[in-house]
Order: structure tokens, then C-alpha cells, then sequence
């Protein structure tokens, strides 16, 4: 069976409530989400954001995942990536 662009954007919905609330599995699937473009437009600040989050809280495929989507950047788009996450960490 086929996934269509339907089910991404359902799955992007519940990844997001639950990455919301420091879920890390939710976390780096909604960076992988924003990195393949699925049910999102692509968008690597927002991936490696998710990445950086989730890897904060000790899951180690999300530093490897932040690692390499950090070599996909620009300097500009890590920097506004930080700052989300500095943010993100206030809340």
C-alpha cells in the first residue's frame, strides 16, 4: 500500500503534539519529516531544529541526523536554527 501525501500530513500533525511536549522519538521523526519534505516543505533550519532537540535529550540517531543536515546549511540558516532552539528550550 502506498503513502500519500495525505497520510504525511496527518503524521506531521501527531509527531508535532507529541515533539511539542519533549517527546524524542516525535522529535527527530518530525526533523526527518522536514528534511524529506513529507507532509512539510522541506526545510533544514526547522529539521536540524527537531534534530537538535531531540538529540538534547539523548537519542544519538538525532545528533548524527543534526550533524549531517548541518552540512546541507549555511551559516545564516544554522545560526536562525540555534536561536530556534534557544527559544524552543525557554518555553
Amino acid at each position: 500500500m502506498a503513502v500519500g501525501p495525505h497520510d504525511y500530513k496527518e503524521a506531521v500533525k501527531w509527531f508535532r503534539l507529541a515533539a511539542e511536549k519533549g517527546n524524542r522519538d516525535a522529535q527527530h521523526a518530525l526533523g526527518t519529516m522536514y528534511e524529506n519534505g513529507q507532509g512539510v516543505k522541506p526545510d533544514y533550519v526547522l529539521a536540524y531544529t527537531w534534530f537538535k532537540l531531540a538529540a538534547h535529550r539523548g537519542l544519538a540517531d538525532a545528533a548524527a541526523a543534526q550533524s549531517q543536515s548541518e552540512k546541507q546549511m549555511t551559516a545564516a540558516q544554522i545560526a536562525k536554527a540555534e536561536a530556534l532552539v534557544r527559544n524552543w528550550k525557554r518555553k
